[in-house]
């Protein structure tokens, strides 16, 4: 091994900075988790508190990682020890939460290109019917013995592939194709979907604000029911801005000192958020037709997780009749490009505390790290099969992997970050890396008095529900 120090990457640009942190943002989280959560808390009320946790708790973690990075040129591995040697730990917490996250992801990913490939046979063979029953092909397609992970690792190479060629070469090249396709593609399917016959109704479901939501069961307004919509849209904001996932960290190391970081973070939000929104005008108002066509109940309907996108919209997709093929093929063709960019990044952040703990070379650590991916994917690619018994804490293989890091982890990581940010290396430091590339901190009032006293109250609160919500304790449903 070279032990000879790896000469830093860069980004070409801003543009290729915000397009690369805009492209690990838009993930699965959009498109599946977010529709869900904002049709169960209120549509448009959701949509309010969501908006003003990403422009207050969402910038201000964002800012932090980002700067961080750019600060010591290192990813979260090394860069929390090179700026104070004793929340090193708090670096390989960090590095843990990608590494964990990245097999699992993968594998949802290759459930999606196995449902594109099917709807694309079904697109170009007429009368052929592979999806008649989505609930038994889903269950019947995660539950085989070697198909789950076949998929996954196709989508393991892929990603490893685009990771091989390098920052400018293989990311930002990368996201040049695919981000411009996804937003053509959400667009397209959302207008589509807004010109069906009966969508208004969906739509209005969407976006009017609900207040029903925010009442209890006297009939009158609850402050626990506010408290659940706020601890809901926090928790989306860590799977949609991708943040305590090391990756902010990592790509604000490739960061040039002269761009802003400031103005970068507030167009990520934008592309961020109005893809989240567009995601929801896809799928929500099909799933409201669906509902109210097939008699069942519009919250059963929007159920969260795998059950919506892999089982419900297929449903609605057979409803369309044959254009129903199409539209699946180009949904799923979409969704796959969204996890393709999202999963880029988090093995990206894997790669990249390779090469700055052992100096390793890119290609080497990028393909170090396949057969690690690969391997840990197992489990979750076999957890509803073969392994299908066993069960760590009653969850199959990849909720508990999901549930360790994004319940736990990431917002002890969070926490933490904040604490040593607000009260060790003071918010200053930040101020001045952010004041390299732009006359003043805009929002350095805001930042100061979050990083210190509000994040952390709030993270916390998320910690603590998340963790209730996914082991069951207090009735606590999110």
């Amino acid at each position: 091994m070279d032990n000879s120090p790896v000469k830093r990457a860069s980004w070409s640009g801003q543009l290729a900075f915000i397009l690369a942190a805009a492209a690990s943002a838009i993930g699965l989280g959009n498109l599946w988790r977010f529709p869900y959560l904002a049709a169960q808390y209120g549509g448009g009320t959701f949509i309010v508190v969501y908006l003003a946790l990403v422009v207050t708790l969402g910038f201000t973690l964002m800012v932090t990682e980002i700067a961080i990075g750019r600060m010591t040129h290192q990813s979260q591995l090394t860069a929390y020890s090179k700026l104070h040697r004793g929340f090193g730990p708090l670096g390989l917490l960090a590095t843990i939460i990608p590494v964990v996250i990245v097999p699992y992801y993968c594998v949802i990913g290759g459930w999606v290109l196995k449902y594109f490939w099917t709807y694309a046979k079904m697109a170009v063979t007429p009368g052929t019917d592979l999806m008649s029953d989505p609930g038994s092909f889903f269950g019947s397609f995660i539950g085989a013995p070697f198909a789950p992970f076949g998929y996954g690792l196709l989508f393991i190479f892929v990603c490893a592939l685009v990771i091989a060629l390098g920052v400018k070469h293989g990311i930002e090249k990368s996201n040049l194709v695919l981000m411009p396709l996804l937003f053509i593609m959400a667009i397209g399917i959302a207008l589509y979907v807004v010109s069906l016959p009966g969508s208004a109704a969906g739509l209005k479901y969407y976006f009017v604000p609900n207040m029903d939501a925010l009442r209890g069961a006297d009939g009158g307004f609850s402050l626990a029911q506010l408290a659940r919509t706020i601890l809901g849209a926090m928790g989306q904001m860590f799977y949609s801005l991708s943040l305590a996932m090391g990756i902010m960290i990592t790509y604000g190391s490739y960061m040039r000192p002269g761009d802003s970081i400031e103005k970068s973070v507030r167009r990520i939000e934008i592309f961020d958020t109005v893809i989240a929104v567009v995601a929801g005008m896809m799928i929500i108002p099909v799933v409201y037709m669906f509902a109210v066509k097939t008699g069942t109940p519009v919250h059963d309907a929007m159920n969260a997780g795998p059950g919506l996108m892999f089982v419900t919209l297929p449903k609605v997709f057979a409803d369309f009749g044959r254009t129903g093929a199409f539209v699946g093929a180009m949904f799923f063709l979409l969704v796959a490009f969204a996890a393709l960019t999202s999963a880029i990044s988090l093995y990206e952040a894997c790669v990249a505390s390779v090469c700055d703990l052992l100096h390793m070379k890119r290609r080497n650590a990028t393909f170090f790290m396949f057969f690690v991916i690969a391997f840990l994917s197992v489990f979750s690619a076999l957890g509803f099969g073969v392994w299908g018994k066993i069960t760590p804490m009653g969850m199959d293989f990849l909720s508990f992997f999901d549930f360790v890091t994004n319940a736990v982890l990431m917002p002890i990581v969070a926490i933490v970050t904040c604490v040593f940010v607000g009260w060790v290396l003071k918010p200053a430091a930040i101020e001045a890396e952010i004041l390299k590339g732009e006359k003043r901190f805009v929002a350095r009032g805001l930042y100061n008095v979050m990083v210190k006293y509000v994040a952390p109250v709030l993270i916390g609160a998320v910690l603590v529900s998340e963790i209730c919500r996914n082991l069951g304790l207090f009735g606590w449903k999110i």
